[in-house]
């Protein structure tokens, strides 16, 4: 089975559109939401089948045992994050800690420990013919990382026949797409023509070159700047880059959008161009197996 991810440089650009629309074209069984700072491709697909959830433990918090504190102020002394704070008790603010251990290190009656910390909540819908993985990072955390992992891995543990699993990965290039990037036979770039959009768009493939994961570029509302769609053309071709198209700023695509729908359900120009991008994509991902 191939893995083709969507990513983009910032956020914006229409990446989650265009993944809801080749998952619709492709209508494919395995599919993950990797953005899980602000997941959301659930809102226009239909995600069927058993729906499952379970806590996800990142890394662990610390907490104070009140009956054994002595109130010797050593934990609050070395807290490097201001996550301790005094009002009679010593408390510990659980978004602002790390984890880090130093309190439960120093503290002279064992007071202090560290415990697991729910980070935040992976979803899977699965039925007879369909696997959808997800998942939603808690307010505070900084473990989206290893989140992405496991969104990854819960979408793969339900043996399925198919192809192709289509994934919505983050915008940037934090430690999300890093995470999304590991394992992928080709990465999809959707790319915004603008001064700020170029740049990000630079840094992405950048940085998908370092894992070495073949990269394709589209470009959404093309028609908005056609200076910096052509200069965006312009930099795959320069440096060897599969182009594989462009779609036009659409007004009803909004529309569509806005009643949980996806674009290529209804004829549209924006529909019309991702049609074409989707064979464009199947073609290059699949052709490189052959070869």
């Amino acid at each position: 089975m191939k893995q083709l991810l969507i990513l983009s440089g910032k956020g914006g650009t229409g990446k989650t559109t265009v993944a809801s629309a080749l998952i619709k074209l492709h209508q494919a069984k395995v599919c993950a939401d990797c953005d899980v700072d602000a997941p959301n491709l659930h809102l226009v697909l239909s995600a069927g089948g058993e729906r499952t959830k379970s806590d996800y433990f990142g890394l662990p918090k610390a907490l104070i045992d009140q009956k054994d504190c002595i109130q010797c102020n050593r934990c609050m002394e070395v807290c490097r994050f201001d996550a301790i704070t005094f009002d009679g008790r010593y408390r510990i603010d659980q978004n602002a800690c790390e984890g880090c251990g130093v309190c439960e290190f120093v503290c002279p009656t064992k007071a202090v420990a560290l415990y697991p910390s729910v980070n935040g909540e992976l979803i899977l819908y699965h039925g007879r013919e369909t696997v959808f993985s997800t998942a939603t990072l808690s307010m505070g955390s900084g473990n989206s990382g290893m989140l992405v992992s496991s969104v990854k891995k819960q979408m793969l543990s339900i043996p399925m026949e198919t192809d192709l699993a289509i994934i919505d990965g983050s915008p940037g290039i934090g430690c999300p797409v890093i995470a999304s990037l590991s394992g992928v036979d080709s990465v999809l770039v959707v790319a915004e023509p603008s001064i700020s959009g170029f740049s990000d768009f630079t840094r992405i493939l950048k940085t998908a070159s370092i894992f070495q994961v073949p990269t394709l570029v589209c470009i959404n509302k093309h028609d908005t700047n056609p200076n910096q769609s052509r200069r965006i053309k312009d930099y795959c071709e320069e440096n060897g880059i599969p182009f594989v198209g462009m779609i036009p700023f659409d007004p009803m695509a909004v529309q569509i959008v806005n009643q949980g729908k996806t674009i290529v359900e209804i004829d549209c120009p924006s529909g019309n161009a991702t049609r074409e991008i989707y064979l464009k994509v199947l073609g290059l991902l699949f052709r490189r197996e052959k070869s």
